[in-house]
């Protein structure tokens, strides 16, 4: 069975956000899908099989952490969507039937990968008592977020404030549903970004995760009011970073990236 890791949201290697992609016949049980995903050890590992033609979808799509199934995990989608396009099995348009219901990703002319997301919405919420402080930086807003990416959006000061940050993570595993989104403004409007962020999800084995496309369904939605526009950038990561070019539509956000495959093999077990 092929094992592939795929450097999503990111044209060169070593660089993104690394997620593992499976291909199957259809999905052996959870108790497999999860060990796999421990073994792994990336933020999330992707398992995909084909559907019978004619259907809403043509690939059932499914993402597991180190120790959770999650609802939406956008660069693993791209990551997936890359590896059926490389191998030949999902050029043009593809259709995903996942937790949060059909997902589409599109070839784009330059490379790219656009998805096709639903928007999340935003909730203003009180600053939790303790969330500055597991943070270690000033907090300016918090949103929460729709029930399938249930973090909580934190908005700070400035980008340096998200590039600087050194938070709690156990603290801050007590303060949201699954993570915490920390964003800002660019530094630099001529800098090619227009926001910055950094997510963590110690609730679900991630520290730190590089690059959420999921994130940005409502990292999109947040900056598009504050910009009044409806096509963003966004930088994410601390360390190791990637871009994700975002498209408001209404209901829907679509989110672009490269990807690149950096180790194709086999797994045994």
């Amino acid at each position: 069975m092929r094992i592939r890791i795929v450097d999503a949201f990111t044209d060169r290697p070593f660089s993104g956000n690394p997620a593992g992609v499976l291909l199957l016949d259809s999905f052996p049980d959870d108790g497999w899908l999860q060990r796999v995903a421990a073994e792994v050890n990336l933020s999330e590992t992707a398992f995909a099989h084909p559907l019978p033609e004619g259907g809403d979808a043509d690939w059932a799509l499914r993402w597991f952490t180190p120790v959770a199934e999650v609802d939406m995990c956008g660069h693993a989608t791209l990551a997936t969507a890359h590896v059926l396009r490389t191998t030949g099995q999902g050029a043009g348009t593809v259709r995903f039937a996942a937790r949060c219901g059909i997902l589409t990703t599109e070839d784009g002319g330059d490379g790219a990968i656009t998805m096709d997301f639903p928007t999340s919405s935003l909730t203003p919420v009180e600053t939790p008592r303790g969330l500055a402080e597991a943070l270690g930086a000033e907090v300016l807003s918090v949103h929460d977020t729709s029930e399938h990416v249930g973090d909580l959006l934190v908005e700070l000061r400035d980008e340096a404030a998200v590039r600087s940050l050194a938070p709690d993570l156990a603290a801050l595993a007590a303060l949201s549903k699954r993570g915490v989104i920390a964003t800002a403004p660019a530094a630099d409007p001529a800098g090619g970004h227009d926001f910055a962020s950094r997510c963590f999800f110690p609730r679900l084995g991630i520290d730190e995760d590089p690059v959420t496309g999921s994130a940005h369904t409502a990292l999109a939605p947040f900056w598009a009011r504050r910009f009044g526009r409806t096509e963003l950038t966004g930088l994410q990561g601390g360390s190791r970073t990637g871009v994700v070019r975002t498209a408001l539509r209404g209901e829907r956000t679509l989110l672009t990236g490269h990807a690149v495959t950096v180790l194709d093999g086999a797994l045994l077990a």
